[in-house]
């Protein structure tokens, strides 16, 4: 997997589009939820996209400590179902952790986890922090690596 990261404005119309996608092909339809995918974040955001040849299979995207939450975070964790045995979560997911620490000079990262994941995340190095909560009726729960 070939991992590029791009500002809002360097993305391309085609970029653009693969990410929104894919997106809605596993947030809304493979989850079964419907809630606003572009919440007008994204102009702030780096977009870590993860190709296989020039398909988008992995994606997530970074923000500043201030921009979404007070402190670095990742989102939009998402890997292409055809995709998701072969380590492309991970790797997508380092690449994100690497690209928080170069651009955003720090090592303290927030995510907002789906709990059925937090085990992937633990072996990244993020511990659950406080209780579950529900967003978007799905379980989640904070997660924080230092």
């Amino acid at each position: 997997m070939n991992v590029n990261i791009k500002s809002f404005q360097e993305l391309s119309i085609l970029e653009l589009y693969q990410i929104l996608q894919l997106r809605t092909e596993v947030f809304v339809v493979e989850q079964n939820c419907v809630y606003q995918d572009m919440d007008g974040k994204d102009t702030k955001a780096l977009h870590i996209i993860g190709r296989d040849q020039n398909e988008i299979i992995a994606y997530t995207r970074i923000f500043r400590p201030g921009d979404y939450m007070d402190h670095a975070c990742i989102g939009r964790v998402v890997v292409k179902k055809s995709a998701r045995k072969g380590g492309s979560g991970k790797e997508i997911m380092q690449a994100s952790i690497r690209a928080v620490e170069d651009n955003f000079n720090t090592n303290t990262i927030h995510i907002s986890a789906q709990t059925y994941l937090q085990k992937f995340y633990n072996e990244l190095g993020f511990t659950a922090v406080g209780e579950t909560y529900l967003e978007d009726d799905i379980p989640h729960i904070l997660m924080v690596k230092e």
